[in-house]
């Protein structure tokens, strides 16, 4: 495959981060793609909400199927008789945490990538506002970043443009990037799978909540 100029593929999921991280590539590259897994997620919605956006951002969308993780990995995220956590459990894990998700969701974008040409590859992670996951730390992303171009012998680059940006910078950066009433209105956050303002009560709703409001108070809005 002809290396594409220029380009980059974003993992994408419909929500807040993953939508600026779109917007933000777009900015970026002059050529962009996209990417959703579907691993089972009681939110599974995300995947209609992410195409819609990507169409109508003028990004291809692409779908990969790696529901065997909700086999291994047992979380509230895919087990619906699991009650999720509201907070984290002291000394542990949210149940919320999918182990392995972002390492395979890296992975699979890559190959994906090559297969296209693309070697810069956009995730949504942030070591500001994590919920706990290990997967979320700039520590991980550079070590994957490296086993990816010793594994494929290539140069991908892993691009985290909001590493250390809490929720409350999120919504800024989407405000300058012009899209902070699509992200406001049409992304999908909820681990619930309700759109825009979600459940309200899961981490993902409390997290994208209070930052808005954090971003709004700063801004006098």
């Amino acid at each position: 495959m002809k290396e594409k100029k220029n380009a980059a593929l974003v993992c994408f999921s419909g929500g807040q981060d993953s939508t600026t991280c779109l917007f933000w590539a777009k900015k970026q590259f002059e050529h962009v793609e996209a990417v959703i897994f579907r691993y089972g997620q009681r939110h599974a919605d995300e995947v209609g909400i992410a195409a819609g956006i990507a169409s109508g951002a003028g990004v291809p969308f692409h779908i990969l199927d790696i529901s065997l993780l909700s086999q291994l990995a047992p979380n509230a995220l895919t087990d619906h008789t699991i009650l999720m956590d509201r907070e984290q459990p002291p000394g542990s894990y949210p149940n919320t945490f999918v182990p392995g998700r972002n390492m395979l969701f890296l992975t699979f974008a890559a190959i994906l990538a090559r297969s296209h040409g693309i070697y810069d590859i956009v995730t949504g992670v942030s070591a500001a506002d994590y919920s706990g996951y290990p997967d979320c730390r700039d520590t991980f992303v550079r070590s994957l970043n490296v086993t990816l171009n010793l594994a494929m012998d290539e140069q991908f680059m892993l691009h985290t443009p909001l590493m250390n940006r809490d929720k409350s910078e999120v919504w800024a950066l989407s405000d300058e990037l012009g899209v902070f009433d699509l992200v406001r209105t049409r992304t999908l956050t909820c681990y619930n799978g309700i759109p825009a303002a979600g459940c309200g009560h899961c981490p993902a709703c409390r997290l994208r909540k209070s930052g808005l409001e954090k971003y709004l108070a700063r801004k006098g809005k």
